[in-house]
């Protein structure tokens, strides 16, 4: 078979077969399809799509090309349970999130992604944390599992390879948008995890990849629907990224304010809201709770109680970082040498996010290409939420660069990305809609 054909089949708007679909997963694993290729592919299914057959074979195709994990000899005591984010801009929910389930008996084996196109990656952001191994062997990763109830690593070579290659091309081509190879990627690795449920965090809005409601909601039913055919019980949430989540963004930064939640010190609301949001499904989702409610209120209270925080702790302990990270992470993580306030004036009406995102890239805390080496100290904090009176004393944030000329560009660029006047808008919520499978 030749893969030219394969290019052709999809430019020309025809569905791919089983073989051809087994064909392309089989030369992303051994890398015997070369890159250029690939890419031709990819951007004929962002312009002409795949039927749902198309999409959940190469789901399936992509899960079975590597490694898929089983749990049952591992004799836990609660049900394994992820989340995914389809990517954000300061989205940092999966530090909280993880320990949150844990302490509420969940098993969260959470395999992660790094930055893709100007979202930030949580593999990225782990790796802030100094002696933190994001690729530790399977044996290491399931023990860690078990002893505390969470471990959050980067994708093995070993777990859905084709995939791993894949999604590292779509970063760097323009090809991340489409909704069929946002759904093969997701759950293929979601399915090579040995997952008993999944809940989903579907971002819609200027720093997400679905921009507007109806292309989420498609993205999440999608989801859904392929998930049911691997038997991968699956919840989504539609949530806003039309700003910022949480008051930072950058990798160090984010970790710091993960931090400060977990140690229940300051937990701004957003942030707050879309975190225990999605606890609450994984509960439900599990059968662990039926009301949301109680749910709810479960989850909170492993915050306020201090659980979480502990198995975080020793999450991060176990998986190569300090013992005393939770106690000390201002010692730990990585500064910029350049940190000083970016001001405006009025009231903050509105946020182009993915500026956003792409200003901490132009910073050195994301990439344009694959196997860039990241900035981790670099960045925005106290970002200023919509709706906040801007002045003088009251900044739109606070700049962390490698160097002055960073610092003022960064500044144009966030500048650029944000809208300020006289009247602050209307407040908006952040879960816009909640997708349990039987709607």
């Amino acid at each position: 078979m030749l893969f030219t054909d394969v290019i052709r089949t999809k430019r020309d708007g025809g569905e791919l077969s089983d073989e051809q679909i087994q064909f392309l997963v089989d030369g992303l694993a051994d890398e015997s399809i070369p890159a250029e290729q690939v890419s031709a592919l990819a951007m004929a299914v962002v312009f002409n799509s795949m039927s749902f057959d198309e999409t959940a074979n190469l789901t399936l195709a992509m899960a079975s090309s590597g490694t898929v994990l089983d749990w049952s000899q591992e004799e836990l005591d609660g049900p394994v349970v992820d989340k995914h984010s389809t990517g954000g801009v300061g989205d940092k929910v999966s530090f909280m999130l993880a320990p949150i389930a844990a302490a509420c008996g969940c098993h969260v084996p959470m395999i992660s992604g790094r930055g893709l196109g100007h979202t930030g990656g949580t593999t990225d952001k782990a790796e802030a944390i100094p002696g933190y191994n994001t690729a530790p062997d399977f044996a290491t990763f399931k023990k860690v599992v078990r002893d505390t109830g969470c471990a959050i690593i980067g994708q093995t070579s070993d777990l859905a390879p084709a995939d791993r290659r894949l999604y590292a091309i779509r970063d760097v081509t323009a090809t991340v948008e489409s909704v069929p190879l946002i759904t093969a990627s997701i759950l293929s690795k979601k399915i090579a995890a040995g997952l008993n449920a999944l809940v989903m965090d579907v971002k819609v809005g200027s720093g997400a990849f679905m921009k507007s409601p109806e292309r989420a909601n498609k993205l999440a039913q999608s989801i859904i629907a392929t998930a049911a055919k691997a038997n991968l019980r699956t919840h989504a949430l539609i949530t806003d990224m039309n700003q910022v989540l949480g008051l930072t963004v950058g990798n160090a930064l984010e970790i710091q304010e993960v931090v400060a939640y977990l140690r229940n010190e300051r937990r701004e609301a957003r942030l707050d809201d879309v975190t225990l949001g999605l606890c609450v499904e994984m509960l439900v989702v599990t059968g662990l709770e039926t009301d949301r409610d109680a749910a709810r209120q479960r989850c909170d209270d492993a915050v306020t109680s201090g659980r979480a925080a502990e198995i975080f702790s020793a999450m991060v302990a176990a998986l190569g970082g300090p013992a005393d990270f939770l106690e000390n992470s201002e010692a730990y993580l990585a500064k910029a040498p350049v940190v000083r306030p970016i001001h405006a004036n009025g009231y903050l009406t509105t946020v182009n996010t993915r500026g956003v995102g792409n200003a901490i890239i132009e910073l050195g805390g994301g990439r344009h290409r694959v196997g860039e080496v990241l900035d981790l100290s670099v960045g925005f904090s106290d970002m200023a939420p919509i709706g906040t009176l801007l002045d003088a004393e009251t900044p739109l944030a606070v700049v962390h660069a490698a160097s002055e000329d960073a610092a003022a560009q960064a500044e144009i660029n966030l500048l650029a990305a944000c809208a300020t006047g006289s009247a602050a808008p209307a407040e908006s919520p952040v879960i816009y809609e909640i997708h349990s499978g039987e709607d």
